[in-house]
């Protein structure tokens, strides 16, 4: 390798990489770097871990763990062009209040060795984006897009934090805030709708919605500034949704985003709605409601209606069907015919909580422009596995997709059944593209980010290379279709609480632990074993707005069972709970369960 001329310039913006050879080369300002690790360069690629890092690959791929065991965790990450790591922290409470991280590789081996928190603003567990874009570094909060600009001498911003686009609180469900950029100046942003389904009353069973979906005039209002993607000018500051233009509505919930130059265009993975099995169960079977609705993969139009909350799309039947709290009935298809079918619909309840487009050159060909998604996983597969769990890969064409989704990563829930979303040790969340072409990964449960890595043959990387994923896409329960009989995770079990069951496990998993980020943990939780009567509150009358579960944020709606399960069945209910999942052992009765709802809601 020739030695590299740079200037004191140049130097000063890689003078984090210690041990390196410096040779002064005259009395001029230029120094010889005799130890500079060059992009594209396969053999300079740093080590891969011997398992890599437990991840299951297309042969020719390894992986490496950049970073473990970040304290506040990892949303979206960034990759800067001198290798740096930029983290939206998941957990500002567990990184000393500040919302990212920094990390800096110091040696030239590929693993983070410098971790510097930073930026402190208000935030939530579900703030999300993490992006480097014309030498600024754009993240946000669930109610605000900020920016701060990135110094090419310095591993952390030092100026101040400038607020970009600022939603008005309060702050509720689906509030991601993911972001893209265009090729014209312009920032896009995920506007979630705090909703399941645009119900009168948000997961409760039975409860209609709201608006009528034959009419522009008289739709939900929650589509009037929620549920779509918002366009702004990406430099000016302090904007306000009414500053922006709506570029995208009927989406529900939006955290994988991304536009893709090579096509000019712009592309999300919609999260389908929740519930068919709780809500509606004379409607759906449990395996349906596993299966359904559909993960939508759109390209975003302006003005694309992706149809929510008035319809979902079965991915099974390839049809967009009428929602049941709007009159559907499995069959009834409404006015969907004049909506656009998804590019691809993924299997209910995967998650996607990050897209990338692949620009680089060190992987083949075939990556090349196609889609990478991070399915996250979800709750709502019970009784059957949790799944989604992946990071999959889809191979474009002309801006449209030219063949089936493959998995192209696996093995990030290191447990084969998930039967509770806390069963999984990560679930992957992050995606990023560094200057090299490698693929980086991140992870909200422990904090690990993994770097994938092509080492194989290019030229003859093909169907051969792809035959393991094919098969663990066709077997693993994470992945496949279940066998509805099979499959069935509870078939075995001895009955314990029917309530529990049918309107519980869903988000408080059969263990009663939770998922980890959405719904709080009911063992050993201060909620259950601190004051009955609270409880039963909580069960009557439901609880919304942010609380603290065993030291961990959660934001989610917990609805007001008491509109529809008798005094009997709290009191059921709540007893199983007390007396399960390493709680303290106690009975509550139908006694106290009419006093308290008699007593009316109280706060919590």
């Amino acid at each position: 390798m020739k030695p590299v001329n740079l200037s004191i310039k140049e130097l000063h913006s890689i003078k984090f990489l210690k041990g390196r050879k410096l040779k002064i080369i005259g009395a001029g300002c230029l120094f010889v770097f005799t130890a500079f690790t060059w992009y594209n360069d396969k053999d300079k690629l740093p080590r891969p871990d011997a398992d890599n890092g437990g991840l299951y690959l297309p042969d020719g791929f390894r992986a490496l763990v950049a970073v473990d065991s970040l304290k506040a965790r990892a949303r979206h990450i960034a990759v800067n062009n001198n290798g740096d790591i930029y983290v939206k922290a998941r957990f500002h409470n567990m990184n000393d209040g500040y919302g990212n991280i920094a990390l800096r590789d110091t040696n030239g081996d590929g693993r983070m060795d410098v971790v510097q928190p930073f930026g402190k603003y208000d935030g939530h567990s579900y703030g999300t984006a993490m992006r480097v874009h014309n030498g600024y570094l754009y993240f946000s909060s669930e109610l605000t897009v900020y920016r701060m600009k990135l110094d090419p001498k310095t591993l952390v911003p030092e100026g101040k934090i400038d607020t970009i686009v600022a939603d008005d609180p309060p702050y509720h469900e689906h509030q991601t805030k993911p972001i893209a950029f265009d090729n014209d100046g312009h920032i896009y942003v995920g506007w979630g709708a705090g909703s399941n389904a645009g119900q009168e009353k948000n997961r409760v069973p039975g409860s209609k919605g709201v608006g009528d979906p034959y009419s522009v005039d008289k739709g939900n209002p929650l589509l009037k500034d929620h549920g779509g993607i918002w366009r702004f000018d990406a430099n000016k500051l302090n904007q306000k949704q009414l500053d922006g233009t709506r570029y995208a509505t009927g989406l529900r919930s939006i955290v994988a985003l991304d536009w893709d130059s090579k096509s000019r265009s712009l592309y999300t993975v919609n999260h389908g709605r929740d519930d068919f099995r709780l809500l509606w169960p004379d409607t759906y079977s449990p395996w349906e409601s596993a299966m359904l609705p559909a993960e939508e993969f759109f390209k975003v139009n302006e003005g694309l209606d992706g149809g929510w909350p008035y319809y979902y799309y079965d991915q099974i039947k390839g049809k967009k069907l009428l929602n049941p709290e709007f009159g559907g009935d499995k069959v009834k298809e409404g006015n969907s015919a004049k909506l656009p079918k998804p590019l691809i619909g993924f299997p209910g309840h995967f998650a996607p909580n990050d897209l990338l487009f692949y620009k680089g050159k060190q992987f083949p060909e075939r990556y090349r422009n196609g889609a990478f998604i991070a399915f996250h996983g979800a709750t709502n597969r019970s009784p059957y596995p949790q799944a989604g769990y992946i990071i999959a890969f889809v191979p474009f064409k002309d801006g449209m997709p030219s063949g089936e989704w493959e998995v192209f990563a696996d093995g990030f829930a290191q447990i084969d059944p998930i039967v509770s979303v806390r069963d999984a040790k990560y679930r992957p969340m992050g995606l990023a593209e560094g200057a090299d072409g490698s693929l980086y990964i991140g992870d909200t449960e422990k904090g690990r980010i993994w770097r994938v890595i092509y080492t194989g043959n290019k030229k003859t990387f093909g169907a051969a290379q792809l035959a393991g994923m094919q098969k663990r896409k066709q077997s693993a329960s994470n992945i496949k279709t279940p066998d509805e009989v099979k499959d069935n995770l509870f078939k075995d079990l001895p009955k314990t609480s029917e309530v529990y069951a049918t309107y519980c496990v869903a988000c408080h998993q059969r263990d009663g632990k939770g998922d980890g980020n959405r719904f709080p943990p009911l063992e050993q939780s201060e909620w259950v074993n601190w004051d009955k009567f609270r409880l039963i509150n909580i069960v009557l009358n439901g609880l919304q707005g942010p609380i603290v579960v065993k030291g961990l944020p959660y934001n989610e709606v917990m609805p007001a069972h008491g509109s529809f399960l008798s005094d009997a069945q709290v009191a059921e209910v709540l007893t199983y709970i007390k007396s399960n999942f390493n709680n303290t052992p106690e009975i509550v009765t139908s006694a106290e369960v009419a006093m308290v709802r008699k007593m009316g809601t109280n706060k919590k």
